[in-house]
């Protein structure tokens, strides 16, 4: 149904997918990017990467290993036809979910996060999406096209409805996006110090989250196709996803690690640990 590139593996996520309670699978996909491309290539340097961490997260005291986690590689997709590359998305997601796994999605660009939560909706149809970024993503369009990284909040939106979307670290949007927020979904400036009040309210509920990594400063992560000034630190960002803990979350995806802007690889290396901070609360 679909056609997946096998390579390296995230550090200790070499369980069969018929075994594991997690599945990862990388989604090398750009094609909307408003800004610097590149995010093709985040999944692999954030595998390649991970081997540079430790299995251990101090911050949680888990270890990968003690957790049943499989990567399944990369979706082989079709260059210059978004619809299409939507679709795949769509049919993997389905796939990992028949198997009453929970995914974990590494991007890519943002618009991916569209065709899991498509096919999650079906199954959890009250299903709260918690949204860490710089940016809004609430356009209608961008430049006429609706399918964009720029406004895969807004298409998320149209199929969840209103107040089921918490958006946290915002900094960057058109007004309209902003006035729309504020009727529409729950929208924390610059910040997220809400978080613990907002994880009160969501107990009970499915969730997805998705972080796209240009939540944090570029000071500490450059490698990103849109940087924007005035994010969080990795400790601030580390300490408000720890406050999510507990919750019934049924996916996850990463994305907008775009690798070679960073030649040092901090990027990367800070990719990697949220990677393990998501698979460990998952």
């Amino acid at each position: 149904m679909f056609d997946m590139i096998e390579g390296s593996k995230f550090i200790a996520c070499e369980n069969d997918k018929e075994s594991a309670d997690i599945i990862i699978f990388g989604v090398p996909f750009d094609g909307t990017t408003s800004f610097r491309p590149g995010t093709r290539f985040g999944p692999m340097a954030i595998r390649t990467d991970s081997y540079g961490i430790e299995t251990y997260s101090a911050y949680q005291d888990l270890d990968l290993t003690e957790k049943k986690v499989a990567d399944i590689g990369d979706l082989e997709l079709p260059f210059g036809n978004t619809r299409r590359v939507l679709k795949k998305i769509n049919e993997v997601s389905k796939s990992v979910l028949k198997l009453d796994k929970k995914p974990l999605m590494l991007g890519g660009e943002h618009l991916v996060t569209l065709g899991l939560v498509e096919e999650l909706v079906k199954i959890y149809p009250d299903l709260c999406i918690i949204h860490f970024d710089a940016h809004t993503d609430l356009r209608e369009d961008y430049l006429g096209e609706k399918l964009s990284h720029a406004s895969v909040i807004k298409r998320i939106w149209d199929i969840v409805g209103d107040n089921k979307i918490y958006q946290f670290g915002i900094r960057s949007g058109t007004k309209e996006e902003f006035e729309f927020a504020k009727i529409h979904t729950v929208l924390n400036k610059f910040n997220a110090n809400n978080i613990k009040e907002i994880a009160s309210q969501l107990k009970g509920k499915q969730i997805y989250l998705t972080i796209d990594l240009d939540v944090l400063d570029p000071s500490i992560f450059s490698g990103t196709g849109t940087p924007e000034p005035g994010g969080m630190s990795f400790n601030e960002f580390l300490e408000s996803l720890l406050c999510l803990k507990g919750l019934d979350f049924v996916g996850a995806d990463i994305v907008e690690l775009s690798p070679h802007y960073d030649q040092s690889s901090v990027s990367t290396a800070v990719a990697c640990k949220i990677v393990r901070e998501v698979l460990l609360m998952l």
